[in-house]
């Protein structure tokens, strides 16, 4: 099995962990627009599954750092945690312990 595959498998394996976690079938998934859809018949791709209205636009600006450990990993605070602090607050530690500000 090549890196790649093992890579593949990791996220295939990782993406069906937070489905379970979740509750979220793949129906839910379609629903939420996140997978593109067909191609219509006459050969054109079909609009995006996000409206642009609502499409994250494009920032030169960093993210804002709320979060740094020693190594100077950071986190902004936004989604889930990254495996470096999920790793220190499951040994215990404050997360106000690497917080910046």
């Amino acid at each position: 099995m090549s890196e790649s595959d093992a890579a593949k498998q990791a996220a295939v394996a990782w993406v069906r962990e937070q489905m379970d976690h979740h509750g979220l079938t793949f129906d839910h998934l379609v629903e939420a627009g996140c997978f593109p859809e067909p191609d219509t018949e006459d050969g054109a791709d079909a609009a995006p599954a996000v409206p642009e209205a609502e499409a994250p636009v494009a920032s030169n600006a960093a993210p804002r750092v709320l979060y740094r450990n020693a190594m100077g990993q950071t986190w902004d605070g936004n989604g889930e945690y990254p495996d470096w602090l999920q790793r220190a607050v499951n040994a215990g530690q404050s997360i106000d312990f690497f917080r910046v500000e």
